[in-house]
């Protein structure tokens, strides 16, 4: 390949890919010719040869994708490579560095900024003209690093369009209060009319934004607003990430255009709200959000819940319960009658088990009826009532409601009182299937907490009939694993009390493209079943001792959820650290 100061072109790539053994002279030929009939293309070298999908002609024999052939130029032109990751790059720093008309002419892209120098993304490894040009006008040092020329073209648009938006709301709304320093000022603001939530600007911020968190599997977006600026986090894998800042006028236009988008009162910023909105992400599936906001002392913060039907309804097998445990739930819905309570902590994926299970349940010869607060997600096969306090409707009255309407299961959003607990053993003990949820760190617990609740031990002998704690963790990429040896004191502190082999290796995380460098992508339920025999119903007292009842559960093949975590671990699909993290310690139970 000529290395001159000039563009790259196709046949320059091939040929260099072949003199490097990297393709065969088969795929060069059959590229070459291809890509010659199909006349002048626009499209970058590296992307036209990336889309044929060649198989590399050398170890590893992966595919050559567009990203391993940018990389592989990378290291062939002695320039750093480098992928482009939205999350990590401030928006508005690296558009006022550069006019997007320079920075469209040469395809370079700003991707970090420094005290004294620049990193800039191109995709002409050869072609430096706009170097020496740049460091004279910004006086700053530049370094180049060579990046995915697809990456560059979509967030060249995507990066200088947000800018635009950002520029012009802040113009407009520059005379709105900013900095606030206390809550009296907060409650002030709330009568502030010059944030405008329809401006074109706000607007395009808000779509891009939300499409930006359906893109990055996002499942929360949190809007913070803080002294002088205001941040934008999502959660994806259960950990929150910065994403981008704001002027904090700016930020409440925002919040009002997706209040707006859900149907909340804009005017109201002193008491809490929350509303939901149904949209579609790029691909056209369809989405559903719940809001909530809440005042704090620099303003109203806003969350977004993001609930994927994809995602809520999947089966058992993608959620995590094994062979066994998914017939011991099947088992215990399918009975006509009883309680089933699914336990865990926010965020646990009680919502997504429940509405599973509710999908499997609701055929046409049966009637599903929930009460919640909120609905998490419209499911057209279920009768869905949302809990209303400010007209008196509360879970039990609810529940009191749907009783009147001949239900076959009932689904109770949380037992939060006695009176809602005794409402469920009602309609238990007049022949329907209730499930709900509680909060508790384990299976056992339950029983514990509807006995402090004021339940009498005898009505949940005869009601219940099983329980199921869970938790997500997030999982292994499968793109970067890799075998590492366990420490075996780690193991056994995980493990104790059980006597559970030690595995010779398991997988720990490494990070890739494919995870963000994070080393984990996805998450899987651990799951704790606990079934209600005639055994464990005796130990349900009033001086009920719940180690004893446990340690029954166990021998009566519940399996704990930290041992869960250890299959998992030996499986080679998430960590250690990951388990001991997620899931309560052991309590001294024997297996």
């Amino acid at each position: 390949m000529t290395r001159t100061a000039s563009r790259l072109t196709t046949d320059a790539l091939l040929a260099r890919l072949l003199e490097a053994g990297q393709i065969s002279r088969h795929d060069h030929d059959e590229t070459l010719t291809a890509l010659r009939m199909r006349g002048r293309n626009e499209q970058h070298p590296l992307a036209l040869v990336g889309e044929r999908r060649l198989t590399r002609a050398c170890a590893p024999h992966d595919t050559l994708s567009v990203e391993t052939l940018t990389e592989w130029l990378a290291g062939d032109a002695g320039l750093p490579y480098f992928h482009i990751d939205p999350l990590k790059i401030d928006v508005s720093s690296v558009c006022n560095l550069v006019s997007h008309a320079y920075a469209t002419r040469f395809r370079i892209l700003p991707v970090a900024i420094r005290d004294n120098d620049v990193t800039i993304a191109t995709a002409e490894p050869y072609e430096s003209e706009w170097l020496s040009v740049l460091e004279q006008a910004l006086k700053i040092r530049i370094h180049r690093v060579l990046a995915n020329p697809t990456d560059i073209v979509r967030y060249l648009a995507e990066f200088y369009s947000l800018a635009r938006s950002l520029k012009h709301a802040v113009a407009q709304h520059e005379g709105a209060q900013s900095g606030i320093g206390n809550f009296e000022q907060l409650v002030k603001l709330g009568s502030n009319k010059s944030l405008d939530a329809n401006d074109q600007a706000v607007i395009h911020i808000v779509d891009w934004l939300l499409q930006y968190a359906f893109e990055q599997r996002a499942s929360d977006i949190h809007i913070e607003p803080r002294r002088e600026v205001c941040n934008v986090r999502f959660r994806i894998d259960g950990v929150m990430h910065l994403v981008y800042q704001t002027p904090v006028p700016v930020a409440a236009a925002i919040t009002n255009r997706i209040k707006l988008m859900g149907r909340m009162d804009v005017v109201e910023k002193r008491r809490p709200q929350d509303g939901r909105i149904k949209t579609q992400s790029g691909n056209g599936e369809e989405i559903e959000l719940r809001l909530s906001t809440m005042p704090t002392a620099f303003g109203e913060k806003l969350v977004l819940r993001i609930f994927n039907p994809d995602v809520l309804l999947k089966s058992f097998n993608d959620l995590g319960f094994s062979q066994s445990e998914t017939l011991r739930w099947r088992d215990m819905f399918s009975q006509p009658n009883g309680i089933i309570l699914v336990t865990g902590p926010t965020g646990s994926g009680k919502t997504t088990t429940l509405y599973s299970t509710l999908k499997e349940l609701a055929t046409p010869e049966v009637n599903v009826c929930t009460i919640e607060d909120p609905i998490e997600m419209v499911y057209p096969h279920l009768n869905q009532m949302q809990v209303q306090h400010n007209i008196g409707l509360d879970f039990a009255s609810g529940v009191r409601t749907l009783l009147r309407q001949d239900p076959d299961v009932i689904m109770v959003g949380e037992i939060r009182d006695l009176e809602t607990a005794e409402m469920a053993i009602q309609a238990a003990l007049t022949g329907h299937l209730v499930l709900s949820t509680l909060h508790t760190n384990d299976a056992p617990s339950a029983i514990t907490r509807l006995l402090d609740l004021g339940v009498p031990p005898y009505l949940i002998r005869s009601t219940l009939l099983g329980v199921l704690a869970q938790r997500l963790v997030r999982t292994l990429c499968p793109h970067c694993r890799k075998p590492q040896a366990i420490d075996e004191a780690d193991w056994n502190e995980l493990v104790a009390p059980w006597k559970s082999t030690l595995p010779t290796t398991a997988n720990g995380p490494v990070g890739c493209l494919e995870c963000r460098m994070t080393g984990y992508h996805g998450r899987v339920g651990l799951y704790e079943l606990m079934t209600l025999s005639p055994t464990l119903r005796q130990h349900i007292t009033p001086e009920m001792d719940l180690a004893r009842l446990r340690a029954q559960a166990v021998r009566e093949h519940m399996t704990p959820l930290r041992l869960a975590g250890a299959r998992q671990v030996a499986a080679g699909t998430t960590t250690i650290e990951e388990i001991a993290r997620s899931t309560p310690p052991a309590s001294g139970e024997a297996h």
